[in-house]
């Protein structure tokens, strides 16, 4: 394994770090609201009362605070410093003096530290094992750490083919970039992702109330989203059904799923493991 800084030196990986630290600036309880309630119909729980919460990749830390409103105990974990910095600093803001929450550096395909870590009520990594470089690695790993009748929520880019195939050549032509020269990449995909939607709510005049909807979804931001996608490297991508196979021969039952309809973007799942009687 490389180290994250020659990564990110070499253009083979995305500073997420660097976005959710701006995101930080706009957060408020209004989205850490919405998160809470995003994650509770997640999971189709009212609050994790008892429960201990693994987040793998916790980026901006959001979704971490959330589980730690909700009453779990939470670990946190990224590979990004600048990620775990990020997280570090919600634990300051608003848990300083609690001790159930910890934040760590730390790689779901470093074994030793995986192993380290022992098993979850819940296991989330939401938008992350794709960006590790060893996707099906990654998800191999995270089935260790989630308990007997435990929940695995994940979110993971689906698989488009051909345009999967371009955006991986974008992504990587960002990174590879000179910072001050990434404009060249970002804003053009900015008019193709945004530019059809974009016309038509000028023309209906519900720009405003788009992007609040857009928030009210997770708490997150569409801008800073976009760049954390157009960024987003390593990229890898799965169909539904890959996902869903390579759980249930592994012991999982899905509970919740929900597609991007075969378009861009995640696949969700809420997977449950079975709790086998002993041979």
């Amino acid at each position: 394994m490389t180290d994250h800084a020659t990564e990110v030196g070499r253009g083979m990986r995305f500073e997420f770090g660097n976005n959710w630290a701006k995101f930080l600036r706009l957060l408020n309880e209004e989205r850490i609201a919405k998160a809470e309630d995003s994650l509770k119909h997640l999971l189709s729980i009212k609050d994790l009362e008892g429960q201990t919460f693994l987040d793998i990749g916790c980026g901006s830390g959001l979704f971490s605070l959330a589980a730690k409103r909700l009453g779990a105990r939470v670990h946190s974990f990224d590979y990004d410093p600048k990620s775990v910095a990020c997280t570090a600093e919600l634990r300051v803001r608003f848990f300083s003096e609690d001790s159930s929450w910890i934040v760590e550096t730390g790689s779901i395909l470093d074994e030793a530290y995986t192993k380290s870590l022992g098993q979850f009520d819940v296991v989330y990594s939401w938008g992350v094992l794709h960006h590790t470089g060893a996707m099906w690695q990654a998800l191999d790993k995270v089935k260790d750490l989630v308990k007997p009748s435990g929940k695995l929520a994940l979110a993971i880019y689906n698989d488009q083919g051909r345009a999967s195939r371009h955006w991986m050549v974008i992504k990587k032509a960002y990174n590879q970039l000179p910072k001050g020269l990434r404009w060249l990449v970002l804003w053009p995909a900015l008019i193709r992702l945004w530019g059809p939607a974009a016309a038509r709510v000028l023309v209906s005049g519900t720009l405003f109330r788009t992007l609040e909807n857009y928030a009210d979804t997770r708490g997150m931001s569409p801008w800073r989203d976009l760049v954390d996608w157009v960024g987003g490297y390593p990229f890898e991508v799965a169909k539904p059904e890959d996902i869903f196979n390579f759980y249930r021969i592994a012991g999982f039952e899905m509970v919740r799923l929900k597609t991007c309809a075969g378009g861009l973007g995640c696949n969700e799942f809420v997977f449950v493991k079975k709790d086998l009687p002993s041979p």
